[in-house]
């Protein structure tokens, strides 16, 4: 109905007119945001082939809309992957992953000891309720997680690109090869380093995780999660836990999501560029007892680094402790400064800095964060676009407040 007909009355006309016309001849050449709850066609018989999935269309913006489809389609193809489903947010996405490694009560999923501390709280407070087992171990040592696997045989792995908040490269070959001899999925969080810096599918992961409120989205304005499967069978899961738990992508944030794309090269090699001269410049600081980056690695990370990496980058972010290894002086250093943003998130145009033990790893025990190496006086810097001289400027003055 392009417009109400005359016959109908004013009511009827504000609610029909103008509405439902025909599809425009010009292709558009940037997606739409289909802002439509629901999809209608000229025929109940239409209706029904695709509700049976005869016919290709949409029905229900829960199931599925063209807007979220573009989105999860370009990261597809950024992963390459087979498929590929967009959900509300990161955490929502890492649930949807586990959902459609088809675990059951009694079931044990091996996680890096190093995940962010929300993912482990997934696995061991909502998963864990239902029976769900979890382990973890440290990825970066190769044999004790090979027998750690042996030992617990679990169904799942879980691990991330580069560890949050120390920054540890996971060999993802040598991790998928452990999965594959104990049958078991792997889960690869690739948020720190997106499809740009690296693609754990083409080394050997089962799935791969976007938190796309980060690094794909960029600008601190929207929130969304990403799953891409190297098998198109699981596809039918992916949609399944999106149909009936509900963490739907909005359109509006996958349209946001989508044209932050665009850039993701761009902002990735100048935010690493500035990582990198930022990392360098603050080894050996005084007040800095210790860098955390993955180029500053011992010799055989770097080879690991180079591996799975895009040359010559290393990510974007820098961790330090301070000298004074404190929370007091960790605070002292973050509120002097002018120009970086205190910030609980990561992979934004501007530079954001970020306390672990007080946000990311908050819930998680002090002793535990300890024996991890996040100490009070850790700081997380999410480096951004800015001119690396101004970073720079910003962090040393802050430094020089925090004694």
């Amino acid at each position: 109905m392009a417009s109400a007909k005359k016959s109908f009355r004013i009511n009827t006309q504000l609610v029909h007119a103008g509405e439902r016309g025909d599809t425009p001849l010009g292709k558009p050449v940037a997606t739409p945001i289909y802002a439509t709850a629901t999809f209608t066609y000229d025929s109940m018989a239409e209706v029904d082939q695709v509700f049976a999935g005869e016919k290709q269309g949409y029905i229900y913006t829960r199931y599925g809309n063209p807007t979220v489809a573009a989105l999860a389609e370009a990261v597809r193809i950024l992963e390459e992957g087979s498929v590929a489903c967009a959900y509300s947010t990161g955490m929502a996405a890492l649930h949807a992953a586990i959902f459609a490694c088809e675990l059951e009560p009694g079931a044990t999923i091996l996680a890096s000891q190093d995940l962010y501390g929300a993912s482990i709280d997934l696995l061991y407070k909502v998963l864990g309720s239902y029976g769900i087992k979890t382990e973890t171990a440290d990825f970066s040592d190769i044999p004790a997680l090979s027998e750690k696997t042996r030992e617990v045989r679990p169904r799942v792995l879980i691990a991330e690109t580069i560890s949050n908040p120390l920054l540890k490269v996971c060999d993802i070959d040598a991790c998928a090869e452990i999965a594959r001899e104990a049958r078991a999925r792997f889960i690869v969080d690739n948020t720190f380093a997106s499809p740009y810096l690296c693609q754990p599918l083409k080394h050997g992961a089962d799935f791969v995780v976007h938190s796309a409120t980060k690094y794909l989205g960029g600008h601190a304005d929207v929130m969304g999660g990403i799953v891409v499967a190297r098998d198109e069978v699981d596809l039918l899961a992916l949609v399944g836990v999106m149909k009936l738990v509900g963490g739907v992508l909005g359109v509006w944030e996958a349209h946001e999501i989508l044209r932050g794309l665009k850039t993701l090269a761009v902002r990735m090699d100048r935010q690493c560029e500035n990582a990198a001269s930022l990392a360098s410049h603050l080894s050996g600081h005084g007040r800095v007892s210790r860098v955390y980056y993955p180029a500053l690695a011992p010799a055989q990370n770097l080879d690991l680094m180079k591996r799975l990496l895009r040359p010559p980058h290393a990510g974007a972010l820098v961790s330090i402790e301070l000298q004074e290894n404190t929370r007091e002086a960790a605070f002292r250093f973050m509120d002097a400064l002018k120009l970086c943003v205190r910030s609980t998130s990561l992979g934004d145009v501007f530079t954001g800095v970020l306390h672990p033990a007080t946000a990311s790893h908050r819930e998680m025990a002090p002793k535990r964060r300890l024996q991890l190496g996040i100490t009070e006086g850790l700081v997380r810097i999410s480096v951004g676009i800015e001119d690396i001289a101004d970073i720079t400027e910003d962090i040393e003055q802050s430094l020089e407040k925090s004694d």
